[in-house]
């Protein structure tokens, strides 16, 4: 009898530990969003469902929550068009939220102002901003830049805009 209590305590007390662990740390990408909220992550955590980055920090990050309620994290705000294109979700029952690079907060996407040639993970150069500034551009037109393959990771591109 002993025994069986030795072998069987570990045991429990790992499920145990396992379900405690499960309950306290629920991934962000597993929250039913209702409020369709902008989530906080922690770094390296969750992965961009269209490069597969994880992603650190927030800085030139975009959360998608689609009709299901359910937040998806991007690592580049091109990452969000491609990933719209590929999937075939709809795009006007979801929302898109991009944390700027100016005012440091979550704001939506389609009321943000892009620049041409920031210097984003995946080097489409679309960061985005609160405040309007000289050269930026719009989301319909980033939409369309990106949808065309006009940004940044064209090398063509790329010397148009920065001259290199």
């Amino acid at each position: 009898m002993k025994n069986i209590i030795l072998i069987l305590f570990p045991v429990f007390a790992l499920g145990g530990l396992f379900f405690y662990l499960n309950t306290v740390y629920k991934s962000p990408t597993d929250i039913i969003n209702k409020e369709k909220i902008p989530l906080e992550y922690k770094d390296n955590t969750v992965q961009c469902p269209q490069c597969n980055m994880f992603l650190v920090g927030k800085k030139y990050t975009a959360q998608v929550i689609t009709s299901d309620n359910k937040t998806h994290f991007f690592d580049d705000v091109g990452c969000v068009v491609l990933w719209f294109r590929d999937t075939k979700k709809d795009e006007q029952k979801s929302t898109i939220w991009v944390f700027t690079l100016d005012t440091n907060r979550w704001i939506d996407a389609r009321k943000s102002f892009y620049s041409l040639s920031d210097d984003t993970p995946m080097k489409y150069g679309f960061g985005a901003y609160e405040q309007k500034k000289e050269g930026f551009i719009v989301f319909e037109e980033m939409r369309l830049k990106m949808l065309r393959g006009e940004n940044m990771s064209d090398p063509k591109i790329r010397k148009q805009l920065l001259g290199k």
